[in-house]
Parts: structure tokens; sequence; C-alpha cells
């Protein structure tokens, strides 16, 4: 295979005032300069970037954005060539921001039509939480009619908190560190820990999940190195604090709820997560009292059946499979005229606090 090799091109009006910027304040090495009696041309290379700066060349100037550990090693995290390119000095890996919960009581209907779009590995979103509370969370119905193999890559994410519940169908998954592939029916739900490398194999047709994660916007990542499955079984492997959960809805018991008159199923995240969040499974088992709350986000999701929600200085919302609410904190709300085959999927975060019965 012929070799190739790739570099951009910027312009300069004067090479000599752009060579000291490029090597000695970008460090990068000069390979190349033409002609010895009057340089037109230079050739640097560094930082994975090999740039042809031309003098009288058409490109506009441009930006160049480094990363790097160590952005103190460069005197500004903003600084411009003197042939007017832009450079970004960016930390590497920073921190994850989680940002401030701008509450709102939210009601999303099926029967709205949100509209579906297409998104990463061709499979269908739709927005339960179109605010986001302010960043705070993404919470998204997900669904791929036509099942088969799903044109995946294994990756990552970098998130603070993930959870994938799967409504209806199945969907098989290979995850970093345990073991072959696991198959997520319905009733079932994954946590994925921050940045643990998986990639999704196959699914059913008809397959439907409701994935949420904090916060709303995160970067995904491809691993183009790691092959999966890896060799080791590691189950109490932590990634940034939490450790990967399969709950499998048909092995885990019904208990008193935290609302009278309902019964619930723990998934076990409030443990493997260490309270970032619970996640449970509720349906009725009587009449219920009206309840708040003080967690910071309370988010339910309709799996079946059909209930009445009652908000304090809202009109009742007659909800049905498919409609999805936020409850704030604080905030007084009220589950009647609950059909007998209601089931509901209550993720709250943090996933130990109060609740209130009115």
């Amino acid at each position: 295979m012929a070799e190739i090799r790739a570099e951009i091109r910027l312009p300069t009006q004067e090479l000599r005032d752009d060579l000291p910027f490029f090597t000695k304040v970008l460090g990068m090495r000069l390979d190349m300069i033409y002609p010895a009696d009057n340089p037109e041309v230079a050739v640097f290379s560094g930082h994975g970037l090999r740039i042809r700066i031309e003098k009288g060349a058409a490109e506009a100037p441009g930006t160049i954005r480094l990363l790097t550990d160590d952005p103190g090693a460069f005197p500004a995290r903003h600084m411009t060539a003197p042939n007017g390119t832009r450079v970004e000095i960016e930390e590497l890996d920073p921190p994850l921001v989680l940002p401030a919960t701008q509450h709102a009581f939210v009601v999303r209907r099926l029967a709205d039509q949100a509209p579906w779009v297409i998104g990463r590995a061709g499979m269908q979103y739709r927005d339960l939480v179109p605010s986001r509370l302010g960043g705070a969370i993404i919470a998204s119905h997900i669904r791929i009619p036509d099942g088969g193999p799903v044109p995946d890559m294994v990756h990552f994410h970098k998130v603070g908190f993930q959870l994938i519940f799967c409504v209806k169908g199945w969907v098989d998954v290979v995850y970093e560190d345990q073991g072959p592939k696991i198959r997520l029916t319905a009733g079932d739900c994954f946590i994925q820990p921050p940045e643990i490398r998986h990639r999704v194999l196959e699914a059913s047709d008809g397959i439907e999940v409701i994935e949420i994660g904090v916060p709303a916007e995160h970067v995904t990542e491809i691993d183009h190195d790691m092959q999966l499955p890896t060799p080791h079984l590691r189950p109490n492997r932590e990634w940034q604090g939490q450790r990967f959960v399969h709950n499998i809805g048909a092995q885990s018991p019904f208990k008193p709820f935290r609302i009278p008159g309902f019964e619930a199923r723990d998934t076990t995240i409030n443990a493997g997560t260490k309270g970032m969040a619970s996640v449970m499974v509720a349906r009725p088992t009587g009449p219920a009292p009206a309840t708040k709350h003080d967690t910071d986000i309370l988010f339910t999701y309709v799996m079946s059946g059909e209930m009445t929600l009652r908000g304090e200085g809202k009109d009742p919302y007659r909800l049905c499979a498919g409609d999805a609410f936020v409850i704030p904190p604080g905030f007084q709300t009220h589950y009647t005229d609950t059909t007998a085959d209601l089931e509901l999927l209550e993720v709250t975060l943090p996933g130990t606090f109060t609740t209130t019965l009115l």
C-alpha cells in the first residue's frame, strides 16, 4: 500500500515571524524549510499534527486545538500565532461537571407525537424530558423496529450515571470484564458505569429501552483497540466508584414501596452506585396518599396500564404506557385511578431520600 502523509496548510505573510511561535511556544519540530535564501514554506510536526506554513496560501488561518494533561506547560490557554492562526489549549481529560438541576414539573405523553430521531448506530430516539432540567439529565425512549445485528463499535461514555432498562424485546450486549455477551430482556436493566467499554451486538424486532444519562450532554468515544469480550471476568470491578449491574426483573421480589398503596422491586442499583441513584419498578396494590419528596431528580416512565397524575395547582393528567413525568422536590403529587396492570419505572438521583405522606 502506498505511503500517505497528511498535513494541514496554513497561510502566512512573513514566515520568519512564525518560526519561533511554532517551535518555541508550541514545542513543534521544524522538518522542512525552503527556499534557503528567502523562506516561504516551512513544515512543522508534533502533538500528532503536521503543519505546512506557506506564504500567500489561500486558506484562512483556522484554529488549532491542543489537548494536554498539563495546560500549564503553555504560556496561555488561548493564543494567536503571528500568521493569525488561533491556538486553544484544552485539558486532555477534564473532570465531569454535573450541572445544577433546573427543577420543573414535566409531563411527556406518547400521544403528543414527539418526533423520533435517528441516533447512534441507526437507533431511533424519543426525548422524554425536552428541557433536560437545565442539562442535568437526558431520558430517551429508544427503539429498533427491525431487529438483527446492530452496526455498533466498542465505545464508552464519559458520564456520571447511565441506565439501560429494557421495556420490550431483547438486546445482546458485551461489556468489559463482564464475560461473554449478556442478553437484556423486558423487565431487566443494566447500569453502565462511567467509561466501561461495551458494544451492542444484536436486537430483537421491536426492541424498546429507556436510557437515562447524567448529565444530559456527555461524550461517547470509540475504543479502536479493545476487543470484546475481554478475557477476564471481574464482577466486582469498579469504574469511578460504580459497579456494573445486570438486574434480572423476573428474579427480583416485590416489597412495599415508598408510597403506600404500591409495591416495588429494587433493581439493586442504589447499592451498585453507592447511593448515587435508585431504580425501582412499582405497581399498585390499593389506594395511595398524596406525597412529596426531597430528592434532586425523580423521573417516572409508565411501562403499562394507566393512572391519573395530580399535581398541586395543575390540571390532572391521564397517563398510559409510553408516558413519562418528572416531579421536582417539595412538589405535591397524587397517583390515583390506577389500573390493575399499571407498572411504573422510577429513577431517582440521589437514590436515598425522604418521601412525605400528605
